[in-house]
């Protein structure tokens, strides 16, 4: 029977083909399933036979068979093992960052722009009159012969001191920053899954800092019962494991790396959703994961004194809503001078990122 088939509009899939609407849809689930491909399809196989994602001119296997011949998806011969290859991980890091910024521009949740005027390189669409000190490189010509225009006629130019506008620009700080990532067991727990939105916010901050600010370091450290770093193209298949939460060891990694960057900013950004509930104490680990157990706590709240003598501000984006647990985050902020943000999970991302950016512009004297 010939006749017409109508789905619903979609104004964001306008102008896509159809193997570009299917690879939105693969590299979100990627993100899900750890960057396991065969559970990435089966999950799309499922999504195709309920929502019809395909058609008849078009299907699951014409896609798959589109992702080898474009280089996002590579299969081994001999096992027979398919796996994303470092153009899809890089995909990713691309669509996370590109979802984050959207939210961003529907909303000022965590907006608090302190941008300050300074020498720099970020114009600045305010002018000021000119100073003694100012350079010639700041003088914004077309306002200035304006000024002169309207203060002493037209017949004959005659420009003056007070005539010159200087349009000022805002400084980009150089930055090193460690991301720690908690991997401990409750970031899957009670059935809320935690891991992923942190795993994008970390893959879209990634790939802010190495596409916008190149000058920049970002380095990831991850933490259960111990901490080790990860590299950005590791974070697709980053996973929960069966741990607790050693906050120290990971403060320690993060101090440790920040100790051998020279750049003269360094900061610490932290996500985690629960309690520090583990010490290792020379090859023992000393866990309790009933309340909050001073000996563990006090451990961190010393390195957060450390942070601060050296100047490294901890910004703490806690996903929990326990208050025993937000007093402690306070308690920790207090003594490193820092930060705090309690987040929801799908605000995550626009807390961190206002704050990175606002935290780039500082004024120079």
């Amino acid at each position: 029977m010939i006749g017409h088939h109508f789905t619903k509009f979609d104004p964001r899939q306008q102008g896509k083909s159809k193997f570009e609407q299917l690879l939105d849809v693969f590299m979100q689930l990627l993100t899900y399933t750890n960057g396991d491909v065969s559970e990435a399809l089966n999950w799309m196989n499922q999504l195709d036979k309920e929502y019809e994602l395909t058609n008849n001119e078009y299907g699951m296997g014409d896609f798959i068979e589109e992702l080898k011949e474009k280089g996002y998806i590579q299969e081994n011969q001999v096992s027979g093992e398919i796996k994303i290859t470092s153009k899809t991980e890089q995909g990713i890091r691309k669509r996370s960052l590109e979802e984050i910024f959207g939210k961003l521009k529907k909303t000022k949740s965590g907006d608090h722009h302190t941008f300050k005027p300074g020498s720099g390189d970020e114009v600045n669409p305010e002018t000021r009159p000119f100073q003694f000190g100012d350079t010639l490189e700041q003088i914004d010509f077309t306002t200035s012969i304006l000024n002169a225009q309207i203060n002493h006629g037209i017949e004959s130019f005659n420009m003056q001191e007070d005539d010159l506008a200087i349009r000022e620009t805002d400084f980009k700080s150089q930055t090193s920053t460690v991301l720690m990532i908690d991997i401990s067991h409750s970031m899957i727990l009670y059935g809320e899954d935690r891991i992923t939105p942190a795993k994008k916010v970390a893959m879209a901050l990634s790939e802010l800092i190495t596409t916008k600010y190149p000058k920049d370091t970002l380095d990831i450290v991850v933490f259960g019962n111990d901490a080790w770093p990860v590299e950005i193209k590791d974070l697709p298949y980053l996973q929960v494991g069966p741990y607790h939460t050693n906050t120290v060891a990971g403060l320690e990694m993060a101090m440790d790396i920040l100790r051998r960057r020279k750049n003269p900013n360094k900061q610490i950004f932290m996500i985690t959703d629960g309690k520090p509930t583990c010490l290792k104490i020379g090859k023992r680990y000393y866990k309790n994961s009933f309340g909050l157990d001073r000996r563990i706590t006090n451990r961190c709240l010393n390195l957060a004194a450390q942070c601060k003598k050296l100047k490294v501000p901890i910004t703490t984006f806690m996903i929990a809503t326990d208050p025993y647990l937000q007093r402690f985050v306070q308690e920790f902020t207090e003594t490193n001078s820092g930060k705090a943000f309690f987040a929801s999970l799908d605000r995550l991302g626009a807390f961190i990122f206002r704050d990175f950016e606002n935290g780039k512009r500082k004024t120079v004297y």
